[in-house]
């Protein structure tokens, strides 16, 4: 038997034959709401379970071939999923949460578009949202993992309230762009 030790990637543990408890009919029953959060200690899941997730939701039928899900699900659509993992950043760097956003973005207009005149992280985040579902008939799943690191690391700073602005801009987008999103999650 092969433990998955240090391993997240959900796709890692099925392909490498790791041992893996099946709680996916348990994903499926989350799937079905359309914004969740999850707070819990380290070494908890929580990235296993971002990348369960983005596995189910990119419609990746054959890695849940015999778990619970197999039997739940009949459709196995296809989202754009947009994932967001603050990790491995080291936020104490003034502009690294800055910068973090702005490959993000940009990666993603590059896929999806862009339009000149959305000028705030914001705007270009809901703008891309908005084309994704344009280019795919499909609403977007964004899954977010270890959202409060950028704030968590430069706690009692003057970086603090700079990164806390700065994520509440981002994450406001969910409130803006509710009619284009099929699921959030966030967890940290």
């Amino acid at each position: 038997m092969r433990y998955p030790i240090g391993v997240q990637t959900f796709e890692e543990i099925i392909n490498g034959k790791y041992v893996y408890v099946d709680k996916t009919d348990l994903v499926y029953n989350l799937a079905q709401s359309h914004v969740c959060f999850l707070s819990r200690p380290r070494r908890f899941g929580k990235s296993l379970l971002i990348s369960t997730l983005e596995a189910y939701f990119s419609g990746k039928k054959e890695l849940f071939s015999g778990l619970k899900v197999d039997e739940l699900e009949k459709e196995w659509t296809e989202y754009p999923v947009f994932r967001v993992d603050f990790a491995g950043g080291n936020f104490t760097n003034p502009d690294e949460l800055e910068n973090k956003l702005e490959n993000l973005l940009g990666s993603w207009e590059s896929k999806y578009g862009s339009k000149e005149y959305r000028k705030t992280m914001s705007d270009r985040f809901k703008g891309i949202l908005e084309a994704a579902e344009e280019q795919t008939g499909r609403k977007a799943v964004v899954l977010v993992d270890e959202y409060d690191k950028p704030m968590l690391d430069v706690l009692g700073t003057e970086q603090e309230q700079k990164n806390r602005e700065m994520l509440k801009g981002f994450y406001s987008t969910f409130k803006e762009a509710d009619a284009h999103l099929r699921f959030v999650f966030l967890t940290g």
